[in-house]
């Protein structure tokens, strides 16, 4: 298997199709943002889009950010998702590592995520790459 893990550094009409195929599959009511938000989202100086590819196909995405506060930079891992054809060969693993070496590579330190508690797969992948359940509760206001 060619797997490659690689920063997005500019939108292409592979990337476009694949975002629209991908995101789904996170929540159905997602699709590709559109153009001038991706444009800005790679643009800003702490946003990284990591993507997957198996040979030529992109088979997973990942976003991490990261920020500083008086406590120190953090970064947080948002918006992975694994093609449901290419899950258990390593892509999400593939994925996590290149954040973590990113996050480190940027001070962060501490690296978090979230995960529905109905994701058992990728819960027991961040287990194995080293997250630990943290004692807190995440609140929304929409």
């Amino acid at each position: 298997m060619d797997l490659s893990v690689y920063r997005i550094a500019a939108i292409t009409a592979p990337l476009r199709a694949s975002l629209d195929a991908l995101l789904p599959q996170l929540s159905p009511r997602l699709g590709a943002p559109a153009e001038a938000r991706l444009q800005a989202m790679l643009a800003h100086p702490t946003t990284a889009l990591f993507a997957a590819r198996i040979g030529e196909r992109i088979v997973g995405v990942l976003t991490l950010v990261w920020y500083d506060v008086p406590s120190g930079r953090k970064a947080w891992i948002e918006d992975v998702v694994v093609d449901a054809a290419a899950r258990g060969q390593g892509v999400g693993r593939a994925l996590v590592q290149a954040a973590q070496r990113h996050a480190a590579e940027v001070g962060a330190e501490r690296l978090l995520l979230t995960s529905n508690p109905s994701r058992a797969a990728a819960r027991a992948l961040y287990r194995k790459c080293g997250f630990n359940e943290a004692e807190t509760t995440v609140f929304v206001c929409k």
